[in-house]
């Protein structure tokens, strides 16, 4: 199954402050299983990664602003963390209102580390369990999550990770599960 994910598009909504390793991986698990995907940003350019938050990495390509983003040209979202890139996006109006509006299509939505951070200000976790990265777990908690410790949790059309350690698990459980909601439809 080497291209489980053919002619679907993710996704991958990030800033500035993003952490690399979050971004770059999974989208390259996913080009690998023939997905297509799209940097969906709140400015446009470039925006600057970051490596264990403290050193720079860089810059990625913005394909899209969030502002002209519509939930419906893609197939899942994909939200990597990086302490930075989710606080911008939850103080964002039109990042909350995309994510808000995907989230409402029951379509896959995966986030790690501190990626949740944008799904608890967009009020999408109530009743879900979802794990991240330490230092957030009782604000997805206050928001009305079961907040567990694991390497993934998948729960309906959330998939969590902790951390760029459960990168090898995270990669593997969303190709499985983008696929698996795409055989749904």
């Amino acid at each position: 199954m080497a291209y489980e994910l053919q002619g679907q598009k993710v996704a991958i909504l990030a800033t500035d402050g993003v952490e690399r390793i979050e971004l770059e991986e999974p989208r390259g698990a996913l080009y690998g299983a023939g997905a297509a995907s799209e940097v969906v940003s709140i400015r446009p350019g470039e925006i600057r990664a970051r490596q264990w938050d403290m050193d720079p990495a860089g810059t990625i390509a913005v394909d899209r602003l969030v502002s002209d983003a519509n939930v419906n040209d893609y197939d899942a979202l994909l939200m990597p963390g990086g302490t930075v890139n989710p606080d911008q996006l939850r103080m964002n109006a039109d990042a909350l209102t995309f994510v808000k509006a995907f989230c409402a299509t029951g379509k896959p939505v995966a986030a790690i580390c501190h990626g949740p951070w944008t799904l608890a200000e967009a009020d999408v976790v109530r009743g879900h369990r979802l794990t991240s990265w330490p230092s957030i777990r009782t604000d997805l908690r206050n928001a009305g999550a079961e907040v567990v410790d694991a390497e993934v949790c998948i729960d309906g059309q959330f998939t969590t990770s902790r951390s760029p350690a459960d990168l090898p698990a995270f990669c593997s459980a969303i190709v499985d599960q983008f696929a698996r909601a795409h055989a749904a439809v």
